[in-house]
């Protein structure tokens, strides 16, 4: 179904419920500049580093894309779990995980009470912007506990700039891709009001510094489009 979420006018925060989850797969190819290149460059390069019966976790799965094609393109036995405190996300992972015929296993629970022990790879692509401040150090340090010693974290952000006209530069730059992907200036006002005070960037070298306080020593950045990146975290 096409997003059309913010064309009428909101009536509360933005949250992941049964409106947004029954369009979200359009939202993201059209929010989220470059979402299914990423998702691939990310998938090629994990690949490598896997083997027969790891475990990998995704955080914020949503409808269960990221671990739905490394299903698909993986050529190892892979103990793959998807989790998402919205049950409309879950409902539709499993649906499509079924559709496409992948044994995932999906969990409708909050991720910051999840078990995430022996974990050899955790996902969390566009996740931990919704955290909020004073929990997501909490969380990423568990992130870095939960993993195997050889383990890797895989972290999609939007980023905030340290300099003010830069970051009013790349919200622009960022609100032309959305309008050239179809959304009107009321649509993407009403989702900037939707989403203030619930999607909470940090900058890049926060998300860097907060990744090295955790433990990640190797950190790498393996994308970045204007105010959007992905983190590649080494526990080893």
């Amino acid at each position: 179904m096409r997003d059309e979420v913010f064309k009428k006018p909101i009536s509360k925060q933005f949250e992941f419920d049964e409106d947004v989850a029954s369009v979200f797969d359009d939202m993201l190819n059209r929010s989220v500049p470059f979402y299914k290149e990423n998702l691939n460059l990310q998938i090629k390069i994990l690949k490598e580093f896997l083997k027969d019966n790891d475990k990998i976790i995704d955080l914020g799965c949503s409808t269960g894309n990221f671990l739905i094609e490394l299903a698909k393109k993986s050529d190892k036995k892979l103990k793959l779990i998807g989790i998402d405190n919205s049950e409309a996300m879950i409902k539709r992972a499993k649906q499509k995980a079924k559709a496409f015929g992948v044994e995932i296993k999906f969990l409708n629970e909050d991720f910051l009470n999840s078990n995430l022990n022996n974990a050899k790879a955790i996902i969390a692509n566009y996740t931990i912007q919704f955290i909020r401040p004073l929990k997501r150090e909490k969380l990423i340090k568990k992130i870095y506990s939960s993993l195997k010693e050889d383990g890797i974290f895989l972290m999609s952000e939007k980023l905030i700039s340290e300099n003010k006209k830069l970051n009013k530069i790349m919200i622009d730059i960022y609100y032309e891709y959305k309008k050239k992907m179809g959304y009107s200036e009321f649509e993407i006002a009403q989702k900037r009001e939707a989403l203030e005070n619930v999607l909470i960037p940090y900058s890049m070298q926060e998300n860097i510094d907060m990744l090295k306080e955790a433990g990640f020593k190797n950190i790498e950045i393996i994308f970045r489009w204007n105010n959007f990146a992905t983190f590649l975290a080494f526990k080893k």
